[in-house]
């Protein structure tokens, strides 16, 4: 208790607590006894408000803290995954599970939660260059690979080698064009149809 009376925001919010244990001041409570460099009480009382209150973002990120500032970055991960997925805004939250993915060597992961992170702050230097970092390596390594131009289309039933009908035919040089324009001619007719079926034409 002594540690508690030294610390006047510790002592204010553990007052709150003893007078209401039900209530969600444990997690600003959790957060002060991790920065008075009581983890272990922390992770305590964020553990136990959160069996009243399991849904209280605030009380799950409270815990993650104190569980990071233990090196159980595996746990943070766990706790901290719901969140970011339902709010990927949480800041605290998102950059807590990317340095967690990060110490721990998860580099694809690392890079998506820190570009996350860039997406809703922009202008955060650290993040910008973890984010870069990460993508020369994973390039390097091959995780990541450039998109390339996709493969020529093979032809379709509406594609004529013109050339070779030519050079296969022994008809009259009139009558193959001839029959070529009528080729096209329903060619057309047959494409016209398809743009009056795709974009609901009459």
């Amino acid at each position: 208790m002594n540690q508690e009376k030294r610390d006047p925001i510790l002592y204010h919010y553990l007052r709150k607590y003893q007078e209401d244990p039900t209530s969600r001041i444990f997690a600003p409570l959790a957060e002060a006894y991790r920065k008075a460099n009581q983890v272990d009480q922390a992770i305590e009382i964020a553990r136990g408000g959160l069996k009243i209150h399991p849904g209280f973002i605030g009380g799950k990120v409270a815990l993650a803290r104190a569980l990071f500032d233990k090196q159980l970055y595996e746990e943070v991960i766990e706790e901290l995954r719901p969140v970011v997925q339902d709010a990927p805004d949480n800041l605290v939250a998102q950059r807590l599970v990317a340095e967690s993915y990060l110490v721990q060597g998860q580099h694809t992961e690392a890079l998506a939660a820190y570009k996350m992170l860039l997406y809703f702050v922009p202008q955060d230097p650290e993040a910008a260059k973890i984010v870069q970092e990460l993508e020369v390596n994973a390039y390097e390594s091959g995780a990541l690979v450039l998109r390339s131009d996709p493969p020529t289309p093979p032809p379709s039933v509406f594609q004529f080698d013109l050339e070779a009908a030519l050079k296969a035919s022994d008809e009259d040089f009139a009558l193959r064009k001839a029959r070529w324009i009528r080729q096209i001619e329903l060619l057309q007719s047959i494409l016209q149809k398809i743009e009056r079926y795709r974009f609901g034409w009459s």
